[in-house]
C-alpha cells in the first residue's frame, strides 16, 4: 500500500480550510493530504460492457479532455457478473485501513473520464472523502495530487482514499501538467472508475486521513455553501497547473 507523507502542521500561510454542510448547519475542517492508495485484484469487465461504456462515452457524454461524468451504475450491474468481486476486493482493502462497515453504507456511482483537469471537489462534497476504485488497463496516465507532487498510475485495480478538497487531475504519465492535446479524438485514453462518498465526519475515516474539525467556527456560521478556503479566502484551483489561487 502507498501512502503520501504524513500531514504537517499547516502554517498561517499555507492554511486549507473545507467549509461543508453538516445536517442544517455548516461546520470548517482541515485538508488532509494524505492520500491511501493500493491495487487490488479484481477481474476485468467484461468486453460487452466496456463496449457499452464506449457507445455511452461517445455518443451520449460526448466527453471532451478533462472532463469527468457519470456512468449508469444500474444498467452496467445488470451485464456485470464480477461487480460484486470488485466491491468485494475494495472492501476487504478498506478493511486493512480500519473502515469496516463505512463503505457498505456510502454513495456508489459508476464514472467516467477523459483525463481530468486540476480540481477539488470540496465545493460539492466537503462532507465526504472519495474512494475509487479504477477499472481499466494501464492507458500511460496518474492520477496526479499537485499540493504534493504525488503521482499513482492507474490501471485496474488501482484504489485510492483522499480528501475532496485536495487537488487532483488524471494527466500523462510524461506530463508536466494536464494539456489537453495530450488526449486526441484518436487515442483510447477514456477511464471508468467506481467511487464512494466516505462521511468525513465518521470516526474511522477522519482518523484515516488525520482530519481536524471545526478549526474555523466564526466563519462557518456566516456562509450558506461549501468551499475551500486558502489563508482566510476562498480559492480555486488552476486547471493546468493545479497550483491554488
Amino acid at each position: 500500500m502507498q501512502m503520501s507523507a504524513p500531514p504537517q502542521p499547516p502554517s498561517v500561510r499555507d492554511r486549507l480550510t473545507s467549509y461543508f454542510r453538516s445536517g442544517d448547519a455548516m461546520r470548517s475542517r482541515s485538508v488532509s493530504d494524505v492520500v491511501l492508495s493500493s491495487t487490488v485484484d479484481v477481474p476485468a469487465p467484461p468486453a460487452r460492457l466496456v463496449a457499452d461504456w464506449e457507445r455511452e462515452i461517445s455518443l451520449h457524454l460526448e466527453l471532451e479532455p478533462g472532463d469527468v461524468e457519470a456512468l449508469p451504475l444500474v444498467r452496467a450491474r445488470a451485464r456485470w457478473p464480477d461487480y460484486r468481486h470488485c466491491v468485494q476486493a475494495i472492501s476487504d482493502w478498506t478493511h486493512t485501513l480500519g473502515l469496516h462497515d463505512e463503505l457498505a453504507s456510502a454513495e456508489v456511482a459508476l464514472m467516467a473520464c477523459r483525463g481530468a483537469r486540476y480540481h477539488h471537489d470540496g465545493a460539492q462534497y466537503g462532507g465526504a472523502a472519495f474512494c475509487n476504485l479504477f477499472l481499466g488497463e494501464d492507458r500511460g496516465l496518474d492520477l496526479h495530487f499537485s499540493a504534493t507532487d504525488l503521482r499513482i498510475p492507474l490501471r485496474r485495480g488501482t484504489v485510492v482514499v483522499f480528501d475532496t478538497g485536495q487537488p487532483h487531475a488524471v494527466i500523462e504519465r510524461r506530463g508536466a501538467g494536464f494539456d489537453a492535446a495530450d488526449f486526441p479524438a484518436g487515442r483510447d485514453c477514456s477511464l471508468a472508475f467506481l467511487t464512494w462518498e466516505l462521511p468525513i465526519e465518521n470516526a474511522a475515516v477522519c482518523q484515516a486521513l488525520g482530519i481536524s474539525f471545526d478549526t474555523d467556527p466564526s466563519t462557518a456560521l456566516l456562509l450558506e455553501d461549501e468551499q475551500v478556503w486558502l489563508n482566510g479566502a476562498p480559492a480555486s484551483v488552476c486547471p493546468v497547473s493545479g497550483r491554488w489561487r
